[in-house]
């Protein structure tokens, strides 16, 4: 559904982040259909198991402790299972494409780049470099350029370890209308507001999307970007699902959950129920 009313305007975008966090909880085994990385990231799981799966390729298993790196632009299934732990947690940093050419810019890498997914060795000068990143990520009296100070940290200690991600490539028109609509994923994207904002006529942006790989849709870009948004949200938050609907473009609560269990194989209350039992546990010290 993506002709809910907005709660604002499609235009004013906010000063994009070097990158992004994610802590993400679970009490019971969820699986996530065809998630897709729109960011490198590097990921730590410090309870339970993440496993990825994907079609032609190995899976690739975290345990507790362990970490991995992904790469952009690839295609997963994710499951999250606390594996008798109680509750699955990890933490996942994403750099922003300027923050990994800006890095690629200062360093030579030397070997491979990643290329899907791999298991990483997660020593103790890397995980306490990760955490002071998402720290700062989420503290908002933070600069943006001691974000990305705290984010090249962690992408140049991943270097000295042989690990790098890919160089970027100028982003395709469909990706770049994504990350426009995932600044305000509630608002009114019609073609004429997204054409607008990138300051061309409507036809022309019809005419790039139909270039891309796929030839998607305005329609299907916004949905994909609000039902990727709303998991975010109830992977890393505490806000009601009624909410993450409303900032996610959703009008109707029944709609939305319809939505998301079709797009991601699950209802939105799987999430929302395990982080309130796992907020309970460490309440009760468990």
């Amino acid at each position: 559904m993506i002709n809910a009313k907005p709660r604002g305007g499609a235009s004013a975008a906010p000063k994009p982040s070097p990158g992004q966090c994610a802590h993400v909880t679970a009490v019971a085994c969820h699986r996530v259909s065809t998630l897709t990385m729109r960011d490198d990231a590097v990921v730590v799981v410090k309870q339970g198991r993440k496993t990825l799966l994907a079609a032609g390729a190995e899976s690739v298993v975290a345990e507790r402790g362990d970490g991995m790196l992904v790469a952009r632009g690839t295609h997963w299934d994710v499951i999250n299972d606390p594996a008798g732990h109680g509750r699955y947690e990890s933490l996942a940093l994403f750099f922003g494409d300027e923050l990994v050419r800006e890095h690629q810019a200062q360093a030579t890498p030397a070997g491979a780049a990643v290329p899907a997914a791999q298991l990483l060795v997660v020593d103790e000068e890397l995980r306490e470099a990760m955490q002071r990143a998402a720290s700062f990520l989420q503290a908002k009296a933070v600069s943006v350029a001691v974000q990305r100070h705290r984010l090249l940290e962690v992408l140049l200690l991943l270097a000295e370890r042989g690990h790098h991600f890919s160089a970027v490539d100028e982003l395709g028109w469909d990706e770049r209308v994504r990350r426009l609509v995932a600044q305000r994923p509630h608002a009114d994207w019609s073609v004429e507001a997204v054409a607008s904002a990138f300051h061309m006529s409507a036809s022309t942006l019809r005419r790039r999307l139909s270039e891309a790989e796929g030839d998607p849709s305005l329609a299907a870009l916004v949905r994909e970007v609000r039902l990727e948004t709303a998991l975010g949200l109830l992977q890393t938050t505490k806000l009601p699902i009624g909410e993450i609907a409303q900032r996610c473009g959703w009008e109707s609560h029944s709609r939305f959950s319809a939505n998301f269990q079709e797009r991601w194989g699950f209802v939105p209350s799987v999430l929302r129920a395990g982080m309130t039992q796992s907020a309970q546990r460490m309440t009760q010290g468990g």
